[in-house]
């Protein structure tokens, strides 16, 4: 991919799960890097190694406040949009921030990219847009009625990053991630994703909890995947790339069942009493979508989107990142 070091990108939420991962890759390609983050869910950890490298630029602040947002993105081309506070649950007990961060905080970054003339504004979306729509798998012009305030402020981001892209002529680019999952994740505190919690627990032989009878099935996706389609996404060309919305998957599902018994399997290599835990079985989570598989052929098509890291084989190296970073 021919990513020209010479630009300088924006990436918000930079010190999260999807954030720093994107900065260290940013970095290894010698581009200059802005990082801006409230550390409420991101952590320091995840890029103090970068913090020497003279191309990396921290900023300790806050999308909910427009200064700052203007401050970051100073003579920036692209900005990377991953600050949200993400969870369904997290939105259904606290509406009012999810909305406020992920809203008003995203109607901040885009009028402060207008106005410092970002090239391009590339977000986080993310397949909860698709609500109550059974159809499978998920394309991107057919979307159902959200079921939880983080489906729906993640909607109202498409909806005004289309009317910047229609009425300022700011580039968008959102992509609507499915289930990512890998390194980085936080393990720890009551919104952690399930991969991350699941093998923290299997590692502490404690049994997984697992929300209804566990045949809800995600299209889960490695990390590498989302760091290509983002660095597709900034330098895309055709301009019916431009201004839309693409589904980030890998575009296979799996069953909760499914993905606890290989987390059991991948851990009992290092650990044989793993694999003798049981799981067990807890009430539906409200909000939840039944089930999740996205179409990937827009991406392939219009941003030569090709994932490397099937499910298992990212699961393999998850595993093996947590049990050498969590022991």
């Amino acid at each position: 991919m021919n990513l020209s070091p010479e630009h300088h990108i924006l990436v918000t939420g930079g010190a999260g799960f999807i954030g720093s991962n994107l900065c260290e890759t940013l970095i290894s390609n010698g581009n200059r890097v802005t990082c801006l983050d409230n550390f409420e869910t991101g952590h320091l950890k995840n890029i103090e190694h970068l913090l020497e490298n003279e191309n990396f630029n921290l900023i300790n602040g806050d999308i909910r406040d427009l200064t700052t947002c203007r401050k970051a993105t100073s003579n920036i081309d692209y900005v990377l949009h991953q600050a949200a506070l993400g969870s369904v649950p997290r939105s259904i007990k606290d509406p009012i921030n999810s909305n406020e961060v992920n809203i008003s905080g995203f109607l901040n970054m885009l009028v402060a990219s207008r106005d410092s003339g970002v090239k391009r504004f590339i977000y986080a979306a993310s397949s909860s847009t698709y609500g109550d729509s059974e159809s499978l798998p998920k394309i991107e012009e057919k979307i159902g009625n959200p079921l939880s305030p983080y489906a729906i402020t993640k909607y109202v981001n498409e909806l005004y990053a289309r009317i910047f892209s229609t009425t300022y002529n700011l580039e968008t680019i959102g992509l609507r991630y499915f289930n990512v999952f890998g390194r980085k994740q936080d393990p720890q505190g009551a919104y952690a994703a399930v991969i991350p919690k699941f093998v923290l627990q299997f590692m502490n032989h404690e049994s997984p909890v697992i929300n209804g009878d566990g045949l809800y099935s995600r299209d889960f996706t490695y990390i590498d995947n989302v760091i290509q389609m983002n660095l597709r996404a900034i330098i895309a060309t055709n301009p019916k790339a431009l201004n839309t919305v693409y589904n980030v998957a890998y575009g296979d599902r799996t069953t909760i069942n499914e993905m606890a018994m290989l987390l059991k399997k991948y851990l009992s290599e290092f650990d044989p009493e793993i694999g003798n835990i049981p799981v067990t079985y807890g009430p539906k989570r409200e909000g939840d979508i039944p089930h999740s598989l996205a179409s990937i052929e827009k991406a392939r098509e219009l941003l030569n989107y090709n994932p490397e890291y099937d499910f298992k084989a990212g699961l393999k190296e998850a595993v093996n990142w947590y049990w050498n970073n969590l022991k």
